[in-house]
């Protein structure tokens, strides 16, 4: 009975052919599935080191043969591009920290069972999510009625809260056993004292996975910084940069400009280096999270 039962235990480490076969052609669909996702970023980071000449004639490659740099030479040496990232920084900051203080707040008292008026407030939640004022009416309520054009309050209020990350939010707390709220009540606690000391800590996955949406929302946006910010002081990194592609793609073979000692900025390289620095800010957080989206998986594998 003994070897029987050490079989069934320890029988996943003794597959069968057809098994095996399965394991391997599943490891090699996700090594390419995960190539097609870093090879185009490989190709972006290593052009935007390439000449002009050597980006035109190679369709593909990783490492440039003439490397330069040309093209971060030319984003960086007016410093636009420092001042973008250092505006870019307290959107995504102070944004993502609004955004959470609001979803957090709304989602505790819905995921409560014995809320009064608790599927009125959930409907009213539904209805934002399929319907908008549009955006006329919306530049007409921040440029207009609340004066708040240039001012960094104009890209943090109109997208204060993200129904549908409430609704994930709010999904996890009633997740939480009721058995804990009911001791801490047993004990003395009020609604504000559960909130904070019994559910935002057992909520850290789900804290972490909806920061990072509402982060990198803020700092690729740039629809409404468009629209709303004129001064250049207060201009994003996603504005600045866009500004960069559109010079140098339009002016940069005309004869009249002095571009300096470099010559005419090299467009095609342009483009990739300012990709680069749009990215690698907003995906170099994500190795300091990923430790609280596998406790998410965990939770979800081994619950109820």
């Amino acid at each position: 009975m003994a070897k029987s039962k050490d079989k069934v235990v320890n029988g996943f480490n003794h597959r069968s052919p057809g098994d095996m076969v399965i394991q391997i052609i599943l490891y090699i669909i996700t090594a390419i599935a995960a190539l097609m996702c870093v090879l185009p970023f490989l190709y972006i980071f290593g052009a935007s080191f390439a000449s002009q000449r050597e980006i035109i004639e190679r369709p593909f490659f990783i490492i440039p043969r003439e490397f330069s740099i040309n093209a971060y030479s030319y984003i960086l040496h007016d410093g636009a591009v420092f001042k973008g990232l250092r505006n870019s920084l307290i959107v995504t900051i102070v944004g993502t920290a609004i955004n959470m203080f609001v979803s957090c707040t709304m989602a505790y008292p819905l995921s409560r069972k014995y809320l009064k008026g608790r599927n009125f407030f959930m409907n009213m939640v539904v209805v934002i999510m399929l319907f908008g004022g549009g955006m006329v009416p919306s530049y007409v309520l921040i440029a207009s009625v609340l004066k708040l054009r240039n001012t960094f309050w104009a890209l943090w209020l109109p997208g204060a809260m993200s129904a549908f990350n409430m609704i994930i939010i709010k999904n996890y707390f009633q997740g939480i056993p009721d058995e804990l709220e009911e001791a801490a009540i047993i004990d003395g606690a009020n609604d504000l004292y559960t909130f904070l000391r019994i559910m935002l800590p057992l909520s850290g996955p789900v804290i972490a996975a909806v920061s990072l949406f509402y982060a990198v929302g803020h700092w690729n946006a740039y629809f409404g910084a468009m629209m709303y910010i004129n001064d250049p002081e207060m201009e994003v990194v996603q504005i600045v940069l866009r500004r960069i592609i559109f010079l140098t793609g339009s002016f940069a073979d005309d004869g009249s400009i002095n571009w300096g000692p470099a010559g005419s900025p090299p467009s095609k390289a342009v483009r990739m280096a300012t990709t680069v620095v749009a990215t690698v800010p907003i995906l170099a957080v994500y190795p300091f999270i990923q430790k609280y989206f596998t406790a998410g998986v965990m939770v979800g594998s081994v619950k109820g």
